[in-house]
């Protein structure tokens, strides 16, 4: 069965999940990339969107203005969501957001945040930022458009917005830094028997 969460997002939404697990969103997503994590965090000015139990991709999307004055998505990628682990601890616990979706994994801090605060960090698949836009229904409104379009937050509603699936869940399990630490592990033995048959090169 296809797990839906819907904004707002309560912590007992979020307790059954583990790494790895695909989840759907509906309701609202707003991106929001580096400079506003950077306003909030070390400027230290108040969000222009209310975040509780609410949704963020890490993504800097492509919109058009229409004639009618209203915006429509035309493709919304994800951004690697590492370039935010140095702020997104606070973020989450400032803000009360609940899903953090971007690209590829994050790190320690992140993973406390989520621990501490009911949180959960989900993976977008890359090279579907096309088809991302049509799972916008509506975008809502646009805040702090003077840091340019990518960096503006888009207040989207979305439908069923996936797959995404949870790199780290409430527990404070990380999928990446699981899948690293079982790489290295495997690693070493295979570059063992490597160096054994070439190490007549100098």
């Amino acid at each position: 069965m296809k797990k839906i969460l819907t904004t707002p997002i309560k912590d007992e939404d979020l307790e059954s999940l583990n790494v790895g697990d695909v989840v759907y969103l509906t309701g609202r997503l707003v991106t929001c990339r580096d400079v506003a994590h950077r306003r909030l965090i070390e400027l230290n000015r108040e969000l222009p969107v209310n975040l509780e139990g609410g949704a963020i991709f890490h993504a800097g999307p492509i919109v058009r203005k229409k004639d009618d004055g209203q915006f429509e998505m035309v493709s919304i990628g994800p951004t690697t969501s590492m370039r935010m682990e140095k702020f997104e601890k606070q973020f989450i616990e400032r803000t009360g957001v609940k899903l953090i979706v971007g690209k590829g994994g994050m790190g320690p801090e992140t993973a406390e945040g989520c621990q501490t605060h009911k949180a959960v960090h989900a993976v977008f698949p890359g090279g579907c930022a096309v088809l991302a836009a049509t799972q916008v229904e509506e975008i809502e409104g646009a805040e702090w458009q003077d840091l340019g379009m990518p960096e503006t937050l888009w207040v989207n509603r979305v439908r069923e917005f996936g797959p995404l699936i949870i790199s780290i869940d409430t527990k404070g399990n990380n999928l990446f830094e699981q899948n690293k630490a079982r790489f290295n592990a495997k690693k070493g033995p295979v570059i063992e028997r490597i160096n054994s048959q070439v190490k007549f090169i100098k």
